[in-house]
């Protein structure tokens, strides 16, 4: 996701530190620090020192739980006491901030889990490219394919569009297969 290129940032500590347990709260899953710190980043709603310092005094007060699988990583998740305090507290931080930055969350952990089940790749194949796709379930895969495109620029294209929907793309590729009929000769050109 781009970052914006306005920035209006909440600019308290205490602001920063509701609306961290709010988003945790609202995502209902566990949260790396790093995912939290591209969020803010590209949410443009909290600074990266703010969030820094919010984060340390949420753990060190129990508001949100952090686990340590290895060094240098923790693993972010809110605890009741963070959920009461975020319910309390919300409504002191603007709805503008809430929802920019449940927009950024959602969209960071949609497109992440679209790239756990989605390969598509695109290479050069003699005299243009290959775009292949590749949609995975658990066990199996429900679609790999590729398709022909006469240059790079449509192969990307085609990627692209794969990577933003691949359920969508799959659907569509399955609903054609599925209700298309048999090609008819038009018999009526010749007549």
């Amino acid at each position: 996701m781009p970052r914006r290129s306005h920035r209006f940032e909440i600019n308290s500590v205490y602001s920063v530190k509701i609306l961290l347990c709010y988003l945790l709260e609202k995502l209902d899953r566990p949260v790396t620090e790093d995912e939290l710190r591209i969020i803010s980043e590209d949410s443009g709603v909290i600074n990266y020192f703010f969030l820094s310092d919010a984060l340390d005094e949420l753990v060190k007060n129990g508001s949100v739980a952090a686990e340590v699988p290895a060094p240098g990583q923790r693993i972010l998740t809110v605890t009741e006491k963070g959920k009461m305090g975020a319910e309390y507290f919300n409504r002191n931080i603007s709805r503008v901030f809430r929802r920019r930055i449940l927009e950024t969350a959602f969209a960071f952990f949609m497109k992440k889990d679209r790239e756990a089940v989605c390969d598509c790749a695109v290479s050069e194949c003699g005299e243009g490219f290959n775009v292949s796709f590749r949609l995975k379930e658990t066990g199996y895969d429900l679609i790999n394919m590729s398709f022909y495109a006469p240059d790079s620029e449509q192969a990307e294209l085609i990627a692209e569009k794969i990577r933003s929907n691949p359920m969508g793309a799959y659907r569509q590729i399955l609903t054609f297969l599925l209700e298309t009929e048999e090609e008819k000769a038009d018999v009526e050109k010749l007549m």
